[in-house]
């Protein structure tokens, strides 16, 4: 197990004295005053006047031409946002899926993602930032999103601006900052089903005219959703036990009956949630000319892992429960130091530092066989396979210097130089047998690196010619290089086949493998190894003012994901992505009616999947390939928000991704799913399939999402709001394999429904909320195991329908 530490405590001083930086003309947009819960004022807001961060600067969201989703804090408090899975329905082409061993969320956009980018290996291509800090760790993303100012989601390649593993896109978190001379807070309390509890608050404090500090936190747990099945009642008779055992070719001496007792039937659930946060942010502003944003977060997690689930439940048991043979558990904490100054050095030039340090340990056990399969004796007819991570370590920094111009000029420009680091270690342990834990080892493995390093370099400029009043034409370069080096890292595979001295049980967590400590482990991987790359990034586009409230923008841009060394230390190569695309963004009468949308099509080189696999010596690893030639998608964005009256209001938001067709991958594999066939020896991996010209996964030809509310005014000021927010995609794959109905997410809608009370005086609101109102069970990952002469294929689902309330309150 790790050793737990205290993150950053002793790295805070340091970085408060010279790493400091975080927001000013990009942390404080539209954060002169916290929006009340209920969305304040905003009927009488033009919707037009939405404010984002995507270029780097304060801009109005229908005069920036990137296509870009803004999603302000009122709208993620009426959707009840906890993680960043609960957003993709507002943001067109957006998707998330759940990887159950590691307790992370993988994000997908306009069909790109990386379902695998869950170890210290693997970058994802959707790349996730705190006020402007990149989180480099996939487990970033799964953190409670803690009183936001707003979210920003770039669609498209930003790598000139943003970096490396943008590849298709980047998520911007804005966090609130205090406000100077602001004495407010907002406190909520939430309860719901599956004995859901829920509380956040937010507390702004004057502490001079010249500093204020705010204070957040946020915790939410409720019950798991997976029931355990009872292992008794599906258990063999004993003689059957023995039968099957003896025709195995068993030793009869060596018979003994299943243990009951190795199933959990008790305890935790999976499908669990216990997630605590908060928050101290510091706002010093001693001049007009200087400010200097700096906030603190500490993040726990000891919820469970999500459930692979079978598809087509076992007669008599229920969809949401599984028979489980490892408990699950989960505990991760982040701590993390952001830091933003601003500088205005005249009227025409401004200075920011932007830095950030953060620390990720977690450990993790999950039920991989998923309970498909019920033991015929103690060693037949099941495999038990525990994926343990029993410790991972994660450290990061960076620093960001920008030179920026100032107000209205022939030509705006930003520069930049940009430096970050990463070390990490992990160790995860794999053991696998046939029956039971009582059973014979099938293959066991633990993989450990305790060391890895990331370092990655950039300078990038941009500039915008504003031609004319009406027309403008922008350029971007950015040059990284990124280093990467596997340090001490082995593979250690079990070797004790046949051999009677060696004990034939799980490796333990306190087990050290070697080649001579009677546990039968023996190296089947070295992952020492050395990646350098270094990659040119740009952006090239025109925009265009047709008229007032209508810019048409076309642009050509790249983006880039880092190339690695994964197990064996074999390195893969970086992929690159091309962006075409041609956008409007409309605004209509007097700005309540907002309309954007976007076509592009994009030219992938090199994707990059990743699965566990299995090796030709029968060993085990994490396996990455590029897919050659070019992967093709192209597609179709709209966004439409209407105030149809005072009292109505109409999001629309559309995706259409008709085309997504895979390069050329010959041997391509997975663990996940078995039955594969046998591959070439040349591939090097023991089993595999051709996945040249399938479709990429996560991408549904059409999807949209409608939500519509009404305010019901009375006479003493009091409101009900009742909100419908509806969600309906066409059929997916949910593998790049394309199997089948059971590899597939079939076309759904799922509906969540909401009405809020808020008192006369606009002091405190209850919500009661439905979400999920179908009970439509959704699938966003798939895998199969073989049984018996077929195969029961396992997924995992978003959560089933839930009830609750919310009670709400600020001053």
């Amino acid at each position: 197990m790790f050793v737990r530490k205290t993150l950053l405590h002793r790295s805070i001083a340091a970085v408060l004295a010279a790493s400091s930086a975080m927001a000013a003309a990009q942390g404080n947009a539209g954060a002169d005053s916290p929006p009340a819960p209920d969305g304040g004022n905003a009927e009488t807001t033009a919707l037009d006047l939405v404010t984002v961060t995507a270029t780097k600067r304060s801009t109005p969201l229908q005069k920036t031409p990137v296509a870009i989703t803004a999603i302000s804090a009122q709208a993620l408090d009426k959707e009840r946002v906890i993680t960043v899975q609960d957003i993709t329905s507002l943001v067109p082409g957006f998707a998330a899926t759940t990887q159950g061993d590691h307790g992370v969320i993988t994000l997908t956009l306009r069909g790109i993602g990386n379902d695998s980018a869950k170890t210290e290996y693997a970058d994802p291509e959707v790349a996730l930032f705190v006020d402007g800090i990149y989180t480099p760790r996939a487990e970033g993303a799964a953190s409670l999103l803690l009183d936001l100012e707003s979210v920003e989601v770039l669609r498209g390649p930003q790598g000139t601006l943003w970096g490396r593993n943008s590849t298709v896109g980047a998520v911007n978190m804005q966090t609130a900052k205090p406000v100077i001379g602001d004495n407010s807070g907002t406190v909520q309390f939430g309860l719901g089903s599956y004995a859901r509890l829920g509380g956040r608050g937010a507390f702004n404090l004057p502490i001079s005219d010249s500093w204020a500090m705010r204070v957040a936190f946020a915790h939410e747990q409720h019950e798991g959703y997976v029931d355990y099945q009872n292992a008794g009642a599906l258990l063999p008779s004993l003689e059957s036990q023995r039968t099957a055992y003896l025709a195995s070719g068993g030793d009869p001496a060596a018979f003994q009956a299943i243990n009951p007792n190795l199933f959990v039937t008790g305890g935790e659930k999976y499908n669990a949630q216990n997630q605590t946060a908060v928050r101290i942010s510091s706002l010093l502003q001693p001049s007009d000319k200087f400010s200097w944003n700096l906030s603190y977060e500490y993040f726990r997690d000891t919820g469970t892992p999500s459930m692979n689930l079978m598809q087509k439940p076992r007669a008599g048991q229920d969809f949401w429960s599984s028979l489980v043979d490892t408990a699950p558990s989960l505990d991760r904490e982040v701590s993390s130091l952001r830091s933003r100054m601003d500088w205005e050095l005249s009227d025409y030039l401004s200075l920011s530092y932007i830095a950030g340090i953060s620390r990720f340990e977690g450990s993790a056990d999950f039920d991989q066989d998923g309970g498909v399969q019920v033991p015929t004796s103690f060693a037949t007819g099941a495999t038990y396979q525990q994926d343990r991570t029993n410790y991972s370590v994660y450290r990061n920094h960076s620093h960001e210097l920008n030179l920026t111009s100032n107000g209205e000029n022939t030509i705006d420009w930003i520069l930049g130089l940009y430096y970050a680091a990463e070390k990490n270690k992990i160790r995860f342990d794999i053991p696998i047998f046939n029956g039971t834990q009582q059973g014979t080892v099938a293959w066991q493995g633990s993989f450990i690196q305790p060391k890895q390093t990331v370092d990655s370099k950039a300078i990038f400029g941009q500039a915008t010619w504003n031609v004319s009043d009406a027309f403008r034409l922008t350029g971007g370069l950015r040059y990284t290089d990124d280093a990467k080096e596997n340090i001490g890292g082995r593979g250690w595979g079990w070797q004790g086949y046949g051999n009677p001295d060696i004990p034939q049980v799980p490796i333990a967590p306190g087990t050290i493998p070697s080649n001579a400590n009677g546990f039968g482990f023996g190296i089947g991987g070295i992952n020492d190894g050395q990646y350098d790359h270094g990659q040119l990034t740009w952006l090239a586009r025109a925009d265009y003012d047709v008229a007032a409230g209508f810019l048409v923008y076309a642009s050509v841009s790249t983006g880039y994901k880092s190339g690695g060394l994964q197990d064996g230390g074999v390195p893969y190569q970086h992929e690159e992505l091309t962006n075409f695309e041609i956008g409007t963004k409309s605004s209509f009468l007097d700005g309540q009616v907002v309309w954007n949308n976007a076509f592009y099509y994009e030219d992938f080189k090199d994707f990059q999947l990743a699965a566990p696999i299995t090796f030709v010596d029968g060993s085990r690893g994490l396996g990455f390939s590029n897919v050659k030639g070019s992967t093709k998608v192209w597609g179709f964005e709209s966004e439409l928000n209407a105030r149809l009256s005072d009292v109505d209001r109409l999001q629309f938001v559309f995706s259409a991704i008709p085309h997504k067709k895979l390069g050329t991958l010959l041997y391509a594999g997975s663990n996940d799913y078995q039955g594969l066939p046998p591959c070439p020896a040349e591939s090097g991996i023991g089993n595999c399939l051709d996945v040249s010209g399938n479709e990429l996964a996560h991408a549904p030809d059409a999807a949209f999402t409608l939500v519509y509310e009404h305010d019901f005014r009375f006479a003493s000021g009091a409101r009900l709001t009742p909100r419908i927010s509806t969600h309906y995609e066409t059929e997916s794959w949910l593998s790049a394999f394309n199997l089948g109905d059971g590899d597939k997410q079939s076309s759904y809608t799922r509906t969540d429904l909401s009405a809020r009370y808020l008192n006369p005086d606009g002091t405190w609101y209850v919500d009661l909320y439905v979400d999920n109102a179908e009970d439509k069970k959704v699938r966003t990952s798939a895998g199969r195991t073989a049984v018996g002469s077929g195969f029961e294929y396992l997924s995992q689902y978003l959560p089933p329908r839930t009830v609750g309330m919310n009670f709400g309150f600020w001053f």
